[in-house]
């Protein structure tokens, strides 16, 4: 039996159901060891209390605050299994594309970008490869629906942009591209910048929304885009110990409302979950330490050191989501005597 309820098991999650209601259907429905589905996991009561009670878990959710209400709750539960979060979004999206626009992949793919560069009240630009609209002067690059932008995506759109620079009615009349994207490469922010830097390029990474699959949306005009923030994290080594500490994170306000910007008075309000992977292999994220706020404790821990068992060259990966369920992403790399 699972403990008594107390008052932190109230998420204030619009739709959360108490732990013991969902402790009889699962000890009703199931054994231990067996496996417990939940579609629309919400705050994550099935899960919780499915690992409590022994089973594995499987808790979907297509919201992004709920799958971070979920995983701060799981990490919560005493001595909890190890547990893997994945975003399985591209299948979504390569399914509504084909529903969207048909099967003929170039006529489906120039279909797709159109329709972005309208949400995103862009003119379409003809005769470019990876320049693909203007807005208020700036260029516009539409990822693609199946794959991340990464550094390469962004050689090829300075290299563009600079051919294109000055020639023509479609002349960008700043040095300004937007770059769209479902997902971005983990080591954009830091290289990419650069890369741009080099080319002197105003460069702008901006997420678009899962709200563009959602036809009511759509119709509604409820589809916003946000830019990427900014994470500076501060590096220190002393021998195989390396010290991540954070220094900095600059959210852009476009679309934050004007009572949350009037409660952050530091930056680190911001953030209310992170973690490191201390040896990514470029594949997924592997959560190897997390500190994130809980209602009994606002305050969050800002640094983490860790020891390395043997010397090499190490990517390490931290991940930070803020308080409006955003993710963001830093890479960083090491060497380690």
């Amino acid at each position: 039996m699972l403990q008594p309820a107390d008052q932190t098991e109230n998420l204030r999650y619009p739709t959360q159901k108490p732990e013991t209601i969902l402790e009889r259907i699962v000890s009703a429905s199931s054994e231990k060891g067996d496996l417990v589905l939940d579609c629309s996991s919400g705050s994550g009561t099935t899960a919780a209390v499915a690992e409590k009670l022994g089973r594995r878990w499987i808790a979907a959710d297509l919201g992004r605050f709920a799958i971070h209400t979920a995983r701060k709750r799981l990490l919560s539960i005493p001595d909890v299994k190890p547990f893997v979060v994945q975003n399985l979004g591209k299948y979504e999206r390569q399914a509504w594309q084909v529903g969207e626009f048909g099967d003929q992949a170039a006529l489906a793919a120039h279909a797709y970008r159109r329709f972005i560069l309208d949400l995103y009240r862009a003119r379409p630009l003809e005769g470019y490869v990876w320049l693909h609209g203007v807005r208020g002067g700036r260029y516009v690059h539409v990822g693609s629906v199946d794959a991340p932008v990464t550094p390469g995506d962004v050689t090829q759109i300075a290299g563009e942009f600079r051919r294109a620079t000055g020639t023509g009615p479609d002349a960008p009349t700043t040095n300004g591209v937007d770059v769209l994207g479902w997902d971005f490469a983990f080591e954009l922010n830091e290289v990419a910048r650069q890369q741009a830097a080099l080319a002197r390029i105003d460069l702008r990474f901006v997420r678009i929304p899962r709200e563009v699959l959602e036809k009511k949306a759509v119709d509604q005009g409820d589809i916003r885009f946000f830019e990427l923030a900014a994470l500076g994290v501060d590096v220190a080594q002393s021998g195989r110990a390396v010290t991540l500490t954070l220094t900095d994170f600059v959210i852009p306000l476009d679309d934050v409302p004007e009572d949350v910007q009037r409660a952050i008075t530091h930056w680190a309000q911001w953030i209310d979950y992170w973690a490191v992977d201390w040896d990514n292999k470029s594949d997924t994220f592997h959560n190897e330490w997390q500190a994130y706020r809980t209602r009994k404790s606002r305050d969050l821990q800002r640094s983490i050191a860790h020891t390395y068992d043997q010397p090499g060259t190490y990517t390490i990966v931290v991940k930070v989501i803020d308080i409006l369920g955003n993710d963001t992403t830093r890479t960083l790399r090491v060497e380690v005597p």
